[in-house]
């Protein structure tokens, strides 16, 4: 990040006003650490707990888009010099500042990302009649590259469920990646289940998805299976080591819930050992499990049902079955195959 001012000059209104920063001098170690103006924060802070609140947006969704726009603002207190209104922000800007981000070699998805995020604060800031229209409207979000979802085949899934060992860990290991893959969900889905949100007799969890959505998944008889042993041997084992009791249903070694990042290092440490060519995640699992779904015959609808996608087109691009599968298909269905 570059470096500021140290010395912001105050501003009576306007954009300037809005967007004022300061260097914090006494965190030299953490060069570039911006200080929002209480000004500023009187605009940002209630917008993203409307994003929060109202619209239900997820915690990592609020805080990309604030980093976003916070970058915005160091732009814009880099080339505005002295008082600014808030009116004079116009698409001329906007574009400056969207060329700067492909200057600095950008990818297109971060670009379209920013685009997102300064839109959504232009609407907001136009509708609390603090701007006379939105300046980010007439930007176009550029064309993205089509990525295809890295996933593992059937064979690797096996080989991976068979590395966790017959131990307290090992035991929530398996029961961790049985889940991720058996039933599809985000690994933040995951961290956030309940004892209460899991019922094996009828083989389904209550997820709290994106959006603040609840879905009902169902799970197999493996995931089944591995959720019942780790309850059984496991969980009680780890809650041991806390005073104060927790209904999350995955615990770490100290007995309190697992974030998303260590279920990541969880994953990681089984992948080396299995030593795929592929960059795998928890993420990974969930593309398993829609791909194979896909590949045995499920109907696009059902899967995206089952991955909580609000649109069709989220799912589709799981599409790409296996060519085993289109010879098999065309083998058994074409006349002349």
């Amino acid at each position: 990040m570059d470096v500021f001012e140290n010395n912001c000059e105050k501003c009576d209104n306007g954009i300037a006003t809005l967007f004022l920063l300061c260097y914090n001098k006494s965190q030299k170690s953490r060069r570039g650490i911006l200080r929002m103006s209480n000004e500023a924060a009187t605009f940002l802070e209630p917008y993203l707990e409307f994003l929060q609140g109202a619209k239900n947006v997820s915690p990592h969704t609020v805080a990309g888009y604030r980093r976003d726009i916070e970058q915005f603002i160091v732009f814009l207190r880099r080339i505005i010099p002295g008082d600014f209104q808030l009116s004079m922000l116009d698409t001329y800007m906007a574009r400056r500042y969207l060329a700067s981000l492909v200057t600095r070699e950008y990818s297109r998805r971060s670009i379209a990302r920013h685009i997102a995020a300064l839109r959504s604060f232009g609407r907001y800031l136009s509708r609390e009649q603090l701007l006379d229209a939105n300046p980010f409207v007439g930007i176009r979000t550029p064309k993205l590259e089509r990525r295809l979802p890295q996933f593992l085949d059937i064979p690797e899934i096996d080989a991976l469920m068979l590395l966790p060992a017959d131990t307290v860990l090992g035991r929530r290991d398996l029961a961790i990646l049985e889940l991720l893959y058996g039933a599809g969900i985000r690994v933040s889905e995951l961290t956030g289940l309940s004892l209460a949100r899991i019922d094996l007799e009828e083989r389904y969890v209550l997820v709290f998805g994106k959006g603040s959505k609840e879905r009902i998944v169902p799970i197999g008889e493996k995931a089944i299976c591995a959720i019942a042993i780790y309850l059984q041997n496991s969980r009680p084992v780890l809650c041991k080591k806390q005073d104060k009791a927790t209904d999350r249903l995955f615990l770490n070694h100290s007995g309190t819930p697992l974030s998303d990042r260590s279920i990541r290092r969880i994953l990681e440490k089984y992948v080396d050992t299995l030593a795929v060519k592929k960059r795998v995640t928890p993420h990974t699992l969930r593309h398993s499990f829609a791909t194979h779904l896909l590949d045995n015959g499920a109907d696009l609808r059902s899967v995206q049902e089952l991955l909580g996608h609000v649109s069709l087109k989220t799912t589709q691009v799981y599409t790409h079955v296996s060519s085993e599968r289109l010879l098999s298909v065309y083998r058994n269905s074409h006349p002349r195959a």
